[in-house]
């Protein structure tokens, strides 16, 4: 049964005259599951926006869109809360209420649901979504995974016919994001509820999917069944599509697509052989100290607060891309932001470029020296237009490594996620930084951006700078890393190169180590077992 219906839906944002959407339709049946995918800036977020009509830019609209028959223009506030949930890809802009119980009830309270429904409401919604532990917490206490289950909870509370989110996995550590698209996924299936999801990271959702929605250019390019769209798309590097995909694309695979790391070993074990496990070992070639040293450093938010960062040694040197990894809360931004003087350590020593952080006066920290992409890269952006922005930072559009002639008339915070991104990225670099901090700077990102930040990252480190990045963003850290740290706890509980790291591990892992694990060594991108793949060869018929 038909429950939404976009006919030839086309947006402009005001002042633009180029179209984000342009004769967008398809139709999504009653409890299945579609992923949308698509390079940034293909017109992903503003096609979800426009699904839900509180959320709708301002701009010029042609088309419709039908919600069981009705356009949803005409939809009451409370009807349109009520039929279509949304959850955003930053948990704290969603969040309204101090206290979980008061979240979880605040939508139904300003629905008018009477109070006896609504405690039956939210006493179930909270045992199912795990939250009745923390269901009398303060929300600032929460982890960024806990946060998103519950705007998650707090949409679906609601009981809405159709779920839309906006790369809800975004801010989460791989294992809190496994943990949330499985929950997503059991409510489709359990309580029979349309989900549209848009991710970047296909990995796990595609798998999922009935459909897939592919978006190039503010057109449709692909509507259909998710395991075709792997299939066409594969060997596009700008669709994000999954590792075992791109592997099968590359190594010319026939038959079924593989979609994720089981499928992903079974054609590489049953078309490849082994002879040849790994590629080597990983070289160090320093020459100089450290440019960033941590050294015991302790830091805690609170006087009676437990430690955010507990005895942390980290090391970043010139010419080298090292990536923090870790779980949501284990200190990777407060690193950073501690390393930048945003947050004042209560013991211990952060040197830059060999000197004490705190002889640094008068901005000279800034001048030259360290630029810090911030995880809100909102709060880089005091303008009005892209134009102004990048004139404020003395940055030439014309001399960016990546196009944004299109967006210069565009206020920022009207931009898509990964464009903020880009944008932000461009006054970090104009300040010719000798080490630059990058705090979850992929997300938003398809992978042909991703592959510009990458040529960037590697230029910077080729001219003698240091590159430090905390990302959630696996794939992103095995192919572009040169050294991995993973945090636990405000500490650092591992530190080597990137095949090592992801080869060695088994839930801070790429799918590629998943799918060949005993039987290639080390094998922790696309490239790592394409490589092996072709180094060994095809497996004769019958053995």
């Amino acid at each position: 049964m038909e429950i939404l219906d976009i006919k030839n839906l086309s947006f402009s944002y005001a002042g633009c005259e180029e179209k984000a959407l342009d004769g967008v339709s398809f139709t999504v049946n009653e409890g299945e599951f579609v992923a949308l995918c698509g390079e940034t800036g293909s017109g992903k977020s503003t096609l979800l926006k426009l699904l839900k009509r509180e959320l709708r830019p301002n701009g010029k609209l042609e088309g419709a869109v039908l919600l069981g028959g009705e356009d949803i223009s005409s939809f009451t506030p409370a009807r349109s809360a009520r039929e279509v949930g949304f959850v955003m890809q930053h948990p704290e802009q969603q969040i309204v209420c101090d206290k979980v119980w008061h979240e979880l009830a605040f939508g139904l309270e300003n629905l008018r649901v009477p109070e006896q429904e609504i405690r039956r409401r939210v006493a179930e919604t909270a045992c199912y979504f795990g939250l009745d532990g923390i269901f009398k917490q303060n929300v600032s206490s929460l982890s960024g995974g806990q946060k998103q289950l519950l705007n998650l909870a707090s949409v679906c509370v609601m009981q809405p016919r159709v779920l839309i989110l906006d790369e809800p996995t975004s801010q989460l550590d791989p294992i809190a994001a496994s943990q949330f698209i499985a929950t997503v996924r059991r409510m489709n299936r359990e309580l029979s509820m349309t989900v549209i999801i848009c991710e970047h990271r296909l990995e796990e959702v595609l798998p999922l999917a009935d459909k897939a929605l592919v978006l190039k250019n503010g057109k449709a390019a692909f509507y259909g069944p998710a395991r075709e769209a792997a299939a066409r798309f594969a060997a596009d590097e700008k669709c994000d599509m999954p590792a075992a995909s791109r592997v099968f694309a590359r190594t010319g695979g026939d038959g079924e697509c593989p979609v994720d790391a089981l499928e992903g070993k079974k054609y590489v074990t049953q078309n490849f052989s082994n002879r040849v496990r790994s590629l080597g070992r990983e070289e160090n070639k320093r020459s100089s100290g450290p440019a960033l040293e941590f050294s015991h450093v302790f830091f805690r938010y609170e006087k009676n607060a437990p430690d955010a960062l507990f005895d942390l040694e980290l090391k970043a040197y010139p010419g080298e891309h090292t990536c923090i990894l870790g779980g949501n809360g284990s200190g990777k931004t407060t690193a950073l932001c501690a390393a930048v003087g945003l947050r004042r350590i209560y013991d211990g020593k952060i040197k830059i470029l060999g000197k004490n952080i705190d002889t640094y006066r008068n901005g000279a920290l800034y001048r030259n020296c360290v630029a810090m992409l911030p995880q809100d890269v909102q709060t880089a952006f005091l303008r009005m237009t892209v134009r102004e922005e990048l004139k404020d930072s003395g940055c030439a559009p014309e001399s960016l490594p990546f196009d944004v002639s299109h967006l210069l008339e565009r206020h920022p915070y009207d931009l898509s996620g990964g464009e903020m991104q880009l944008v932000a990225l461009a006054k970090a670099l104009a300040t010719k930084p000798k080490i630059l901090l990058l705090d979850e700077p992929t997300k938003g990102l398809d992978s042909g951006f991703k592959q510009i930040l990458k040529r960037i990252i590697k230029e910077l480190c080729d001219s003698g700078a240091a590159v430090v990045t905390v990302t959630h963003d696996v794939e992103f850290a095995a192919e572009s890393a040169d050294m991995c740290v993973l945090l636990f706890g405000g500490s650092a509980a591992a530190c080597s190169g990137p095949r090592e790291f992801f080869g060695g591990n088994a839930y801070y892992a790429t799918t590629c180590a998943r799918m060949t694990r005993g039987y290639f060594e080390n094998a922790v991108t696309a490239d790592d077992v394409c490589a092996l793949c072709e180094a060994n060869g095809k497996k004769e018929a019958g053995v």
